[in-house]
């Protein structure tokens, strides 16, 4: 009965010496008192009393999101200022033995790099230096804490606020541009909009100037053909009479009925030659004279 008893404790004290680190994790052993080793994930023994794990550490990347800071800026405006930051442990011993409160101790070294960093800008550079900030931030941060055995990956400020009244002095100067734009944007649709109606009517002005013009052209041309085709025509005319070889008789019928022709004019006055054969002989002459 007393060999089973000290058999189950025996076997108790063998499991308990068995320890299993998981994975992304890093534990501490100290040996009588004194550091020994770092164990990473695995199997690992440990011996009863003599050895001691110390502290568990995660080496996953961790963040800190500290509370807002208050700032002042070189044009001495106070502001407060909420940081965030990522950091990972890299040397286990070195954060066990290093520092005694590892958060605490980046939070006030962060605190204090802002107001050193924001402290040499003006309110208008904080605003929008935000990537300045967090650069010479993390840089400083990390030279630091790299003795702690913290590797700092990455630092984001999250909120810059003003005070209330430069809040509103800043909403109604960013009202008063709004405005302004506004007022240039509408100038400018007015002039563009008076320019393209101003060109709109030099084109049409343009297009009814030369239709008119066309149009003149068209009508001096119709004109004129017109009077050359009746030319052509009296001219045809002619030289068919001509090539007819009328008789007497003939030129002076035509004669007559020319003379009734003016007769149905106008006229109040007809003056008819007493001999019409002085108008065939008048014809004959024209005649010859082709």
């Amino acid at each position: 009965m007393y060999l089973l008893i000290i058999a189950v404790l025996i076997i108790a004290l063998i499991v308990s010496c068995i320890q299993i680190v998981p994975q992304g994790s890093a534990w501490v052993i100290e040996r009588l008192g004194k550091y020994n080793d770092t164990w990473q994930a695995g199997l690992h023994l440990k011996i009863p009393v003599i050895d001691r794990i110390v502290r568990k550490i995660s080496l996953k990347e961790q963040v800190a999101d500290f509370e807002p800071q208050s700032v002042i800026t070189k044009d001495n405006v106070t502001m407060q200022v909420d940081s965030v930051v990522f950091f990972m442990v890299v040397d286990p011993k070195a954060l066990t033995y290093g520092v005694e409160r590892p958060i605490a101790a980046i939070e006030n070294l962060s605190a204090t790099t802002l107001r050193n960093i924001i402290g040499s800008m003006t309110l208008d550079e904080t605003l929008t230096s935000r990537d300045v900030i967090n650069s010479q931030t993390i840089e400083v941060l990390d030279e630091a804490c790299i003795r702690w055995g913290i590797d700092i990956t990455r630092v984001e400020v999250q909120n810059i606020t003003p005070p209330r009244s430069i809040q509103e002095a800043m909403e109604k100067q960013m009202k008063a541009e709004r405005e302004k734009r506004a007022v240039i944007l509408t100038a400018e649709g007015e002039k563009q909009s008076a320019i393209t109606r101003a060109e709109g009517e030099k084109e049409s002005a343009i297009l009814k100037a030369d239709a008119v013009k066309e149009e003149r052209i068209r009508t001096a041309q119709g004109e004129a053909e017109a009077i050359r085709q009746v030319a052509e025509a009296q001219a045809k005319a002619i030289e068919l009479v001509n090539q007819s070889k009328p008789s007497q008789e003939y030129l002076s019928i035509r004669s007559m009925e020319a003379a009734e022709k003016m007769a149905d004019g106008q006229a109040t006055k007809i003056i008819v030659p007493s001999d019409l054969q002085n108008v065939a002989s008048l014809i004959n002459i024209i005649k010859e004279s082709k």
